[in-house]
């Protein structure tokens, strides 16, 4: 039986399925993945892969953030906890949690939005996201800081929600609102 894909907001999830998430995510980045990557990744819409048996196997979310850009603030759909099971990687199911989330911000959003392991580079530029080639910063409690480590692994996905398609600059730079732990 094929794996099967569920949406959902956090708000509907139920503790033991935030549980599982939490578990994979745990075990997909090798115990790297913190309490503050967890944050983030809640308070949005979540796709999640199962298999028959109900195991988790992937998954993955999208929350709102803001970017500043040619002196507009986007509604950025910024995706959050990609992971796949060891056992279940290569099948296609990151693809799968990606799709379902890209319906979402491309349906919702001015701008998509990520930062991307060297590992999962492929994925996204495999599916359109076209890696950002300006400068990175954040408006944080001092200002604007530059987060020039940022710079080469962030993704974006112009949306025709936000009549952004061929308007983005990067001359101009994105600044991403600032949060605790990794800002991106």
């Amino acid at each position: 039986m094929a794996p099967t894909l569920r949406t959902a907001h956090t708000a509907d999830l139920a503790s033991a399925e935030l549980a599982a998430a939490r578990g994979l995510l745990d075990a997909a980045f090798d115990g790297s993945f913190g309490d503050e990557d967890w944050e983030h990744a809640l308070g949005g819409i979540h796709a999640l892969v199962h298999d028959d048996t109900g195991v988790l196997l992937a998954h993955g979310s999208v929350v709102m953030r803001r970017a500043l850009h040619r002196g507009r603030w986007l509604r950025v759909g910024y995706v959050e906890a990609v992971g796949v099971r060891t056992d279940a990687r290569r099948r296609g199911l990151g693809g799968q949690v990606l799709g379902a989330l890209e319906r979402f911000i491309d349906g919702g959003y001015d701008l998509g939005a990520l930062s991307a392991s060297a590992d999962g580079s492929a994925l996204y530029e495999a599916r359109g996201w076209q890696l950002w080639p300006g400068r990175i910063s954040a408006l944080g409690p001092d200002g604007v800081v530059h987060l020039p480590e940022e710079e080469g692994g962030v993704f974006v996905r112009p949306t025709v929600v936000g009549s952004l398609v061929g308007s983005l600059d990067p001359a101009e730079g994105l600044v991403f609102d600032w949060r605790d732990g990794d800002v991106l």
